[in-house]
């Protein structure tokens, strides 16, 4: 912002950037001057980010408060590949009563629709809340 490049939209009025003889505001949003290409973000498909998907919770039960693994929706010995759509996180117990089966089969439903998470979202979920000056910018709420 000091150097022209980009101009604040939204601040924070509770907080502020202090040097030895000037206070400048603490930005909220700010907008750039120039458009800068980001390359598309893919998100990497590790088994700390399917929990985080899925909100640390069981894709079967729904619980959250006991130890999670990831569960491949289609059986890997059936032709079952290492995607975002095939893989969830589930607690030992539902993952042992599935075994090598689909959850049609072991007659089990999902609560959640496994999917590729987009970065946006990604972070949002990340960050955990959201300010309330971010929310039109981001999300079209």
């Amino acid at each position: 912002m000091v150097l022209g490049k980009a101009e604040l939209v939204e601040n924070f009025d509770d907080k502020a950037i202090h040097s030895a003889s000037s206070v400048f505001p603490w930005p909220s949003v700010i907008r750039l001057s120039a458009f800068i290409h980001v390359p598309y973000k893919t998100i990497i498909l590790t088994r700390k980010n399917i929990l985080n998907r899925d909100q640390h919770k069981c894709a079967y039960c729904g619980r959250g408060d006991i130890t999670l693994t990831i569960d491949h929706i289609i059986p890997k010995s059936r032709g079952g590949q290492d995607v975002w759509e095939n893989l969830v996180a589930a607690c030992v117990r539902c993952n042992n009563s599935k075994g090598d089966r689909t959850p049609h089969e072991a007659n089990m439903t999902l609560r959640i629709k496994p999917y590729m998470p987009n970065h946006v979202l990604f972070l949002k979920n990340k960050v955990g809340r959201l300010h309330q000056t971010w929310k039109q910018y981001l999300f079209q709420v």
